[in-house]
């Protein structure tokens, strides 16, 4: 009997130790964020409930007509410049960078122009509607291609001669 009783005392201890040897129980993780600093809201208004209007179809929009653009001519490559018809001077008013005075023929047509200070040639041309390159062909002793003019300067108007 003895051994019967040590017998049942090894398997009751064998069934409380393979008790706990069984599957693990899970282990749950709680994560708690802080919740953000509640809100008062505004004490609610009555209103009137709330009707949806109508679709509104957007008006059909007449587009424009495109106009095509104008037909260009093909580039040529090197073409000469066009040429530049002379012509007599006109005096259109002393101006900023051309207030000197101007001397003309017994006819009533200009003739010379005399360089004051802060005057330019660009500006001469202008005040006498001449183009540069016509008052350069007109003046060849004009040095610098007219950058370099001088106070008290003969500078010519009259498109028929050179000076």
């Amino acid at each position: 009997m003895r051994r019967n009783a040590l017998l049942a005392a090894a398997v009751a201890a064998l069934f409380t130790l393979s008790a706990c040897a069984g599957t693990p129980t899970p282990v749950v993780t709680v994560t708690v964020a802080p919740s953000p600093p509640a809100t008062t809201a505004p004490p609610a208004t009555p209103s009137a409930p709330a009707t949806t209007p109508p679709p509104v179809e957007p008006a059909p929009v007449e587009e424009p007509e495109l106009v095509p653009n104008p037909a260009v001519g093909e580039p040529i490559p090197n073409a000469p410049a066009p040429i530049v018809e002379p012509g007599p001077a006109v005096d259109l008013g002393e101006a900023p960078g051309a207030r000197g005075a101007a001397t003309t023929n017994d006819d009533g047509s200009l003739n010379t122009y005399t360089v004051v200070e802060g005057d330019s040639f660009f500006d001469i041309a202008q005040r006498f509607d001449v183009p540069v390159q016509q008052f350069l062909h007109m003046n060849p002793s004009v040095p610098g291609l007219g950058e370099d003019i001088y106070i008290k300067q003969i500078i010519n108007l009259d498109w028929t001669t050179k000076r």
